[in-house]
């Protein structure tokens, strides 16, 4: 299982790493937008919520399978931590599970929160089509009016050791902020530094359309991006802890090894002592 997992770790990792890019460049787009937009109540919902800040869905990342140390624990005690956090605000929460472990390990205690349970995820290889299927599913309660802040929970992948359970908000959706204008490093020390302006967009479409058709995409790439880490940390840390498995048995095997030698050992010398006894009394 650890070479299995070792080598869909690679897959999983290659995936995340071929998806970055188109990320970063909608990050980038937004950035621009950021810029030079002034929020208003014309303003996509998706930006401004939807006026309230009540009911919460959290979507629970975590794998089908179990065999892979505190991966889905640590994400499932992440989630039971913001639940508790937000019925003790006086807020009402819904859950949507992605996993047959989140579904498991949050149905003993918040079954009737449960709106929703996907399983089979990327089981084959993960695509797009699995993060818009979520995402699809989050904006019809979102635009129906059911739920008013939407929150990803997952594990994200810092290295091979280290998974680290990750809240993000992805509805109402915070524009990035954009950089600091920075001054002209060449500028020489007491003369006036020649400060850079920035750069001035003129869109078309108007900024709301644009973001209106890049918002809902957007939520779409970061359920995407949640995914693959999920993914490639699942294999890391299954990896890991087959690892780990393997070591103890062997440490186990090593220690029954010595005890059952001992006890052989000690049962030789009690039959000897028992013939050379014997002996002595003819």
């Amino acid at each position: 299982m650890k070479m299995v997992a070792a080598s869909k770790l690679r897959r999983a990792q290659e995936q995340a790493h071929a998806a970055q890019p188109y990320a970063q460049r909608m990050q980038g787009m937004l950035s621009r937008l950021a810029a030079n937009y002034v929020v208003t109540p014309a303003a996509p919902r998706l930006l401004v919520g939807s006026g309230k800040d009540q009911t919460h869905l959290l979507i629970v990342l975590t794998s089908d399978r179990g065999l892979a140390g505190g991966f889905n624990s640590y994400v499932v005690r992440e989630a039971r931590r913001q639940i508790a956090a937000l019925l003790a605000e006086g807020k009402t929460v819904k859950v949507l599970t992605v996993g047959r472990k989140a579904r498991d390990l949050l149905r003993r205690d918040h079954r009737e929160r449960i709106i929703d349970s996907l399983e089979g995820i990327g089981r084959k290889k993960l695509s797009f089509t699995d993060a818009t299927v979520i995402a699809k599913a989050a904006l019809d309660k979102f635009d129906a009016g059911e739920v008013d802040v939407v929150t990803v929970i997952y594990n994200r992948f810092k290295s091979v050791m280290a998974q680290i359970p990750t809240q993000l908000q992805l509805v109402p959706f915070q524009l990035p902020k954009a950089k600091p204008v920075a001054a002209d490093p060449h500028a020489h020390h007491g003369h006036h530094e020649h400060v850079v302006p920035p750069a001035v967009y003129e869109f078309e479409p108007s900024e709301e359309e644009i973001l209106a058709e890049l918002l809902p995409r957007n939520l779409a790439i970061q359920l995407y991006s949640a995914l693959l880490d999920s993914a490639a940390g699942e294999q890391a840390a299954r990896m890991t802890a087959m690892d780990n498995a393997t070591r103890n048995a062997g440490d186990a095997i090593n220690r029954y090894t010595l005890a059952y030698n001992r006890a052989r050992q000690a049962a030789i010398t009690k039959e000897l002592i028992e013939i050379v006894s014997g002996a002595e009394a003819l």
